[in-house]
């Protein structure tokens, strides 16, 4: 894969995720919506759905990584990192865009809303805890890596469609039993990219974007993703 294709199917996958992604969180949240309150299942589905549609929209040009997380873990398993770079810029752009075509998705809902909106871009602990949060976050990021790095996931299942559809359906699953502490970013740029679109973008009465907890949906991931690569390597 040349690294054009690589930055341009990064970018379009992760914009995809990301568009979907906040898009559901907006739908749960925002008044005005026609699924305001809709719950927890809603978003878990709807992240999964957006993984689905991100990466079989980048697969053939990029291999859909869309998450850095996946990216590191890979490149510890092959132990080819020279392209590791254009991976991170596709998916921090690609973040960056998704979360901006949410919000102007949802404009007239985020502009009636008048009350703080960083839930719908970023995550967010239940209970404060840096330690423990970053310690959630890894957790959650090695079982999505770990399976995404077995055979099968990485090789000729990916490109069939297959091992699309377990990725999918995987962080359907670990939003439904380890998303409940922290959110479940598991993806460096699903948390930074948004996040950092919430403090650019002009939204009415929206709040901080706590930038103080930043780092642990970044740090958590990127250890996940790590020690998932380890472990393979480990392991198989």
């Amino acid at each position: 894969m040349t690294s054009d294709k690589i930055f341009i199917g990064e970018t379009l996958g992760t914009a995809i995720l990301l568009l979907l992604g906040v898009g559901v969180c907006a739908a749960v949240t925002l008044k005005r919506s026609k699924a305001q309150n809709a719950g927890w299942l809603a978003i878990a589905f709807g992240w999964g759905f957006a993984v689905l549609s991100g990466a079989y929209a980048s697969v053939s040009l990029s291999g859909a990584h869309l998450n850095p997380a996946v990216t590191l873990g890979i490149a510890v398993k092959t132990g080819e990192w020279d392209k590791v770079p254009v991976y991170l810029a596709g998916q921090f752009t690609g973040a960056v865009i998704g979360a901006v075509l949410a919000w102007a998705t949802y404009l007239g809902q985020f502009n009636a809303h008048g009350e703080p909106v960083l839930g719908v871009f970023a995550t967010s602990p239940e209970i404060r805890n840096p330690v423990q949060n970053v310690i959630t976050e890894t957790i959650a990021t090695t079982v999505l890596v770990l399976v995404i790095l077995t055979e099968g996931l990485t090789d000729g299942l990916a490109l069939s469609g297959t091992g699309i559809l377990i990725t999918a359906l995987l962080v359907v699953g670990i939003g439904l039993s380890l998303g409940g502490p922290t959110g479940y970013a598991i993806n460096p740029v699903r948390d930074l990219g948004p996040r950092l679109a919430h403090w650019l973008l002009p939204i009415p009465h929206k709040g901080g974007s706590d930038w103080g907890y930043a780092w642990v949906p970044v740090v958590g991931p990127i250890l996940g993703g790590l020690a998932a690569g380890g472990l393979y390597r480990l392991a198989y």
